[in-house]
């Protein structure tokens, strides 16, 4: 029997058309913006591309899909992020600095599929490297972020850039004297599902276990009751001036000042009115350690059996600043986004926002074989005037079957 495995998909007829205008519409503005494009294998060696991914404490790589080969382990790439790290510090000498590159392609993850959440999807990426003014940096970040997604044809109304400082919650963390590396991360993890599960969901999985409505365990990070009930009296804040008054760690402060700095360049530009600071925005992916954003959508849209879901962040990112370094003689700063473009596509084809070009061709219907000759030579003058044309292929076949054909065709 035919069948895809969960979380993949065909895409065809007007579903494929527009993902093609949505690539053409981001690719054009990162042009714009200034970033030259960058392709790389959809395969990295393992311990180059590194494991930022997983929640598993006992197998690392497992939620990316990693293969042998003939003398080490390979991985299908999970972003983007990663091979551009181990690009960079491949290539450092011809590159100019800051080095801004987009990339647009399909990345792979091994994690339950659902409500717009592929295990195969198509990213486009945008990242700024080198030393340059950090708030410079990630406004452009949040600038171009908004401005794509607006030319996508979401209006002002529909959708909000949610920023935060990775180093608020890192401060608190270091606070609470939890040093176990593992933990930290169930965290940091525990956190970035606030919207997910909500403050209770939050709770379970900063203490011993959270238990979903499948019944799925998740390990909790094992925190005492007082360590629990810190980070969620944390989450409670919403605005910097609560924040600035309950917050004394040095690294906490470090992380409101650059989101100030932040959003003061933010405001030279027009798009500040879409900007706002969420300070439970911290990205699971473990790599992050500054400036983070997420964006999501001031609606819900309807999964195949026409439910209403929250189908997540369509465009986030960050700042990581280490990633480079791993890399031995590199330390390069890095910040960069990621527009989810399968889960864009999820919403604008409800939406209804951007109107695919037709590119079904032109139909010949053959009525006679004996003009099969004059047949091709109208095929070729359309062809030759860049219209899309076609001739049936089988003269045997009587009008209504051809008919039937350019009917289903469109």
């Amino acid at each position: 029997t035919p069948g895809l495995p969960s979380g993949f998909e065909d895409r065809w007829n007007s579903k494929l058309a527009l993902k093609k205008k949505l690539i053409e519409i981001i690719e054009n503005n990162f042009l714009k913006y200034g970033f030259s494009a960058l392709e790389t294998p959809s395969f990295e060696i393992s311990k180059s591309i590194g494991s930022f991914l997983a929640d598993d404490e006992v197998n690392s790589m497992s939620d990316v899909f990693t293969f042998n080969d003939e003398k080490e382990k390979i991985t299908l790439r999970y972003d983007l992020s990663s091979p551009l790290s181990r690009f960079v510090a491949q290539n450092f000498r011809q590159l100019p600095f800051p080095y801004k590159r987009y990339a647009i392609g399909n990345v792979w993850r091994n994690e339950k599929s659902g409500n717009a959440r592929y295990r195969e999807f198509t990213q486009a990426d945008v990242d700024i490297i080198g030393n340059v003014n950090k708030s410079q940096a990630d406004s452009e970040i949040c600038n171009i972020i908004a401005d794509t997604l607006k030319k996508c044809g979401l209006n002002d109304n529909q959708f909000k850039i949610n920023i935060s400082n990775r180093k608020i919650i890192q401060g608190l963390i270091n606070n609470l004297k939890i040093t176990d590396k593992s933990q930290e991360i169930k965290v940091i993890r525990a956190i970035d599902k606030l919207d997910r599960v909500g403050l209770k969901g939050v709770e379970d999985l900063l203490k011993k276990e959270r238990i979903d409505d499948s019944g799925a365990v998740t390990k909790g990070a094992n925190l005492s009751k007082t360590q629990a009930s810190e980070i969620l009296n944390f989450l409670k804040m919403k605005n910097l001036k609560d924040l600035k008054s309950n917050v004394r760690n040095p690294l906490s402060i470090e992380g409101i000042k650059e989101i100030e700095d932040l959003l003061e360049v933010v405001s030279f530009g027009k798009y500040s009115n879409l900007i706002q600071p969420n300070f439970t925005i911290v990205r699971g992916l473990a790599y992050y350690d500054g400036f983070c954003v997420e964006t999501n959508l001031n609606f819900k849209a309807k999964n195949k059996k026409g439910k209403e879901v929250d189908i997540g962040s369509i465009a986030s990112g960050g700042r990581y600043d280490k990633l480079i370094s791993r890399f031995k003689g590199s330390d390069f700063p890095g910040t960069g986004m990621s527009i989810g473009v399968d889960r864009l596509i999820f919403v604008l084809d409800q939406v209804g926002s951007i109107k695919t070009k037709k590119n079904e061709p032109i139909l010949i219907c053959i009525l006679d074989n004996k003009y099969l000759k004059k047949y091709y030579e109208i095929l070729d003058y359309l062809r030759e005037k860049e219209v899309n044309s076609e001739l049936y292929l089988d003269s045997s076949k009587n009008l209504k079957k051809q008919l039937t054909y350019a009917d289903k065709k469109g």
